[in-house]
């Protein structure tokens, strides 16, 4: 494996863990009393962005040592991920320093977290 397939892999498997670590933070909130957006989300969610940046970046220079390993990404699909990435950070942001926030904020950075991995699995 080439140095860039080691750091496509290594983005991989940390956008996975900062991802499922999203989900779990906030999960982890809903029940509590007061409810507060733990600020490990936020650092999960900038995690999980950088490393999709990185895997992106990467993509291209691997699909042109091997076509056949590498395939070029779906720029749809990148695009409306970031999306969704960067309105779970603006959601997050706004709330982090609230005394308590609403349930339905959570709900909310959840069904979209939600969406992301279900676009990420399905979506080819």
């Amino acid at each position: 494996m080439t140095f860039l397939g080691w750091v496509s892999s290594i983005s991989l498997v940390a956008h996975i863990a900062s991802i499922t670590a999203l989900m779990a933070l906030l999960i982890h909130q809903l029940r509590k009393s007061p409810r507060i957006l733990h600020p490990g989300a936020l650092h999960s969610a900038l995690t999980a962005l950088l490393a999709g940046l990185i895997m992106v970046g990467v993509r291209s220079p691997l699909h042109d040592q091997d076509e056949a390993k590498w395939a070029l990404l779906n720029n749809g699909k990148v695009g409306i991920k970031l999306a969704v990435l960067i309105v779970i950070l603006i959601i997050g942001y706004r709330n982090v320093k609230k005394p308590e926030v609403k349930k339905s904020t959570l709900l909310t950075m959840i069904g979209l977290t939600t969406l992301n991995i279900l676009l990420a699995l399905f979506w080819q």
